[in-house]
């Protein structure tokens, strides 16, 4: 039987545009980012050594009353989880809503959400897929902390805001190829996929969909012939497709999804795609 075989130079990343993966590292404040409070004034962010994950705050502010650490691991005294006070920081628990507690030794324990403090005001510091902070965190001493002018509609008179590089863009995306012509008018059967490129910690999962006719229909199947599976492997071994569902073809076209790994600090590099066919 002979085979013949189709390669497409492809070279998507995180940041290809039509890809629409976006993967964030562990990330530095924007510069110029300050959060306000009536009693101490304004909170610099500015320190150089605040990141933010999927998962977390590290680093500290620093304030009229002294540093406000987000996370026991990285104070201005260094790595204190497991001493008097415990384990704590500022969590990234859902996409860019923030959780926890942050500490100041003058005034003790700032609150960044209501659930986690049992308070029966609602409040929270929300990350939006801009990377700017809003609302509001809460410390029984001097009250509250707004990270935002638009919490307290003084934009425009006084401007500030806390930003950050990360984003809480969805961690997924895809692209669609173009339509491919066997030339084989009996049609031919699509055998398996390959993709060339690193995983770095992520996916790549494919769909394809084959018709006797360019203009279609596509239909984006995985190995189940459904929309609800995928054609999964590593780089550089042929993933075998369901002939059920490509056999005497003509056309093809496939659907590639790219996922990043789990705490958004890097995405797979996919240089190549090769399908295998027959006829």
């Amino acid at each position: 039987m002979n085979t013949k075989f189709f390669s497409f130079f492809i070279f998507l990343t995180a940041v290809f545009p039509l890809c629409l993966l976006t993967a964030f590292a562990a990330t530095s404040i924007v510069p110029n980012s300050y959060a306000w409070n009536d009693v101490i004034g304004w909170i610099d962010f500015n320190t150089g050594n605040i990141t933010i994950n999927s998962a977390q705050l590290t680093g500290y502010a620093s304030s009229s009353m002294g540093y406000i650490g987000f996370n026991c691991n990285s104070t201005p005294n260094g790595n204190i989880c497991g001493g008097p006070a415990g384990n704590w920081k500022v969590s990234n628990i859902s996409d860019g809503y923030l959780s926890g507690w942050a500490w100041n030794d003058a005034i003790g324990w700032i609150s960044f959400d209501s659930v986690t403090a049992t308070s029966s005001f609602p409040y929270q510091v929300i990350i939006n897929q801009a990377g700017d902070f809003s609302g509001y965190a809460w410390n029984d001493i001097i009250g509250w902390i707004s990270f935002n002018c638009v919490n307290t509609g003084t934009c425009g008179t006084v401007n500030y805001k806390v930003s950050t590089l990360w984003s809480n863009i969805p961690t997924s995306g895809f692209l669609i190829s173009s339509i491919f012509d066997t030339q084989i008018n009996q049609g031919s059967a699509l055998n398996s996929i390959i993709w060339k490129g690193q995983l770095n910690g992520g996916s790549v999962q494919f769909q394809i969909a084959s018709s006797n006719s360019s203009s279609g229909p596509w239909d984006y199947k995985g190995p189940d012939g459904t929309g609800n599976t995928y054609y999964s492997g590593s780089n550089n071994v042929a993933i075998p497709l369901n002939l059920k569902y490509h056999n005497n073809q003509r056309y093809f076209r496939y659907k590639i999804f790219i996922n990043s790994d789990s705490e958004r600090t890097n995405s797979p590099v996919v240089e190549d795609v090769i399908i295998n066919y027959s006829p």
